[in-house]
């Protein structure tokens, strides 16, 4: 294990949650991306759409190529948005409500599988873990030029 980067690591163990998540989709006639998009917009007052691509990672043109199809398939609907006149915001229609259903039942029992292989401290650290790499990118103390790398390696 003390050969494989920590980034190997994160990209090896998602893109095989990716690939388990988008193989359960299909049993859902859906994908990930529509799975994790019909989790992102709020089911009670809507998103806007400008909201939507900075919370879920996206850029824009992606997200609108996933609104639209989604659209099509009757997922959700498009409506003016009342305290921003050129904004609009996203609706999950019923159907779309009940494949969120279907979306988050699928989040939860992979959270649920996960929680009864791993114990809480080892959870906790994992979390802890991924925030101190998250605050490490956001205050930019991996690359930027101020940042002196200290010299662990053996």
């Amino acid at each position: 294990m003390k050969d494989i980067t920590i980034d190997y690591a994160l990209r090896a163990t998602w893109q095989s949650v990716a690939k388990m998540y988008n193989e359960e989709a299909k049993n859902f006639g859906t994908t990930m991306a529509v799975g994790f998009t019909l989790l992102s917009i709020d089911p009670k007052t809507g998103t806007p759409s400008t909201a939507l691509g900075p919370k879920m990672g996206m850029e824009a043109t992606s997200l609108s190529r996933i609104l639209k199809s989604m659209e099509e398939k009757g997922l959700i609907i498009r409506k003016p948005n009342p305290d921003d006149g050129r904004g609009v915001l996203i609706h999950l229609t019923p159907f779309g409500l009940e494949k969120r259903e279907d979306s988050k039942d699928v989040v939860l029992r992979f959270n649920d599988v996960v929680k009864q292989n791993v114990n809480d401290g080892q959870l906790n650290n994992f979390f802890e873990v991924m925030e101190t790499i998250n605050r490490l990118i956001t205050e930019k103390k991996i690359y930027s030029r101020n940042t002196k790398l200290n010299n662990h390696h053996q």
